[in-house]
């Protein structure tokens, strides 16, 4: 795994992590107890603050990245990211918030300063443009994304199932010894 400085910014590893060695996590990043980062995930904290809640599972390929304080974002956009959510293979979130218990779609893209509440559903390709916000307990799709329905019992109950069945998995490859756990350093 590359766990990486950047300027005088060190990566700060909960307890219990993931971290897959082809894996790159750089600069001011926090990752909370139970986090996963799965294969060729980059975690990049280089110019804003990354924040990631326990048990939140970042799947395959994805990239996650901030927005520097420039002309045209005068303070930048860090990344926060709740607790128990899961980030879909190759998606990618840059700059925004994301609330608890949520589902980021396979592929889908977030952007600078958008922010998607509590027990959200993603689908699968959905594109949040900059700064547009999603409400708590709803299923959003498409490019850009749209609001659908309201989310079920049944799927919110399932957002719950799913970063628990994570931090599962994640266990059993620690325990498997296919990867090693990342250094605590809180």
């Amino acid at each position: 795994m590359s766990i990486r400085k950047f300027k005088d910014k060190q990566p700060v590893i909960g307890r219990s992590v993931l971290i897959d060695p082809s894996a790159v996590v750089i600069g001011d990043v926090v990752l909370g107890d139970d986090v996963s980062v799965w294969p060729s995930t980059v975690i990049r904290g280089d110019v804003e603050s990354i924040r990631i809640g326990d048990g939140t599972n970042v799947q395959d390929g994805s990239v996650l990245h901030v927005s520097h304080a420039g002309p045209f974002s005068p303070q930048g956009h860090p990344l926060t990211i709740g607790r128990g959510v899961t980030i879909g293979h190759n998606a990618v979130v840059h700059a925004c918030t994301v609330g608890d218990f949520c589902l980021i779609g396979i592929g889908a893209i977030i952007l600078d300063g958008a922010v998607l509440e509590n027990y959200i559903m993603l689908g699968a390709g959905a594109l949040v443009p900059p700064g547009k916000k999603l409400e708590s307990g709803f299923l959003y799709v498409g490019s850009p994304v749209k609001q659908v329905r309201p989310l079920t019992d049944r799927e919110k109950e399932f957002l719950e199932y799913s970063y628990q069945h994570y931090i599962q998995l994640k266990n059993e490859h620690l325990q498997q010894n296919t990867a090693q756990p990342a250094q605590h350093s809180c």
